[in-house]
């Protein structure tokens, strides 16, 4: 199935699939031009076993190329290993996440990886931090016939996203004394969303600002993700 929007085209060469491990390597969209990104193919990856799809959104901070590769191999690579997951990081297309040519760079992306690899479209997460987390709720809330669950990490709140994921699951990780991102008002999303009967938790982090949170934190919700896909 495509997952692009019908105005999406996308050109490249035939890629054939790539070794078990991590890389980085590039497509060409059209309309966006190259996006840059790593991918981590598991070791034990077998064509005949469809897999789990994380998208990895990273934060602001460096521009420079394969900064995406940088935020799987440190932060979403360590928490979610276990899954047997292909875990795909784009670097930015157009600077920030949430505006419409990073998303048709994403969406080209994605369908790509899916047309090449055996993925369960039923198990697809999307999850960033910071600057990554805004553009978790925007991917999540403008294509939720695409993703699974979503996990935003010290991300900008927006209810009228909140609405739009439906009955999506959702993991909201914020520290409470986030410097940069408030602390209250993903506090209070997550408690409007629990309101209105969605899937939500809520995880509060303790003793650390903004920069300092690690791999734990996502790790724990991966492990909830999981339990709510168990559940359907």
């Amino acid at each position: 199935m495509r997952w692009l929007l019908t105005t999406v085209l996308f050109s490249t060469l035939f890629q054939a699939p790539l070794d078990p491990g991590l890389h980085n390597t590039t497509l060409e969209v059209e309309g966006v031009g190259t996006v840059t990104y790593g991918i981590y193919i598991p070791r034990d990856y077998d064509p005949a076993e469809p897999r789990p799809l994380v998208l990895a959104l990273h934060p602001g901070g460096s521009r420079g190329p394969y900064y995406g590769t940088q935020f799987l191999r440190g932060v979403v690579g360590p928490a979610l290993q276990d899954w047997g997951a292909i875990i795909v990081a784009p670097d930015a297309p157009d600077r920030r996440w949430a505006n419409e040519t990073s998303e048709r760079g994403v969406l080209a992306l994605l369908d790509d990886v899916i047309d090449r690899y055996a993925i369960d479209t039923e198990r697809i997460l999307v999850t960033g931090f910071s600057l990554g987390g805004r553009g978790t709720w925007y991917m999540a809330s403008r294509h939720p016939d695409l993703f699974a669950a979503a996990i935003p990490m010290a991300a900008r709140s927006n209810s009228d996203d909140a609405a739009l994921v439906g009955d999506m699951p959702v993991f909201i990780i914020h520290a409470r004394d986030d410097e940069v991102v408030p602390f209250g008002p993903a506090e209070q999303l997550a408690r409007e969303m629990k309101d209105r009967g969605q899937t939500v938790s809520f995880m509060a982090l303790e003793g650390v600002g903004h920069f300092q949170m690690g791999a734990p934190p996502l790790q724990e919700a991966g492990e909830w993700v999981l339990e709510r896909w168990a559940e359907r």
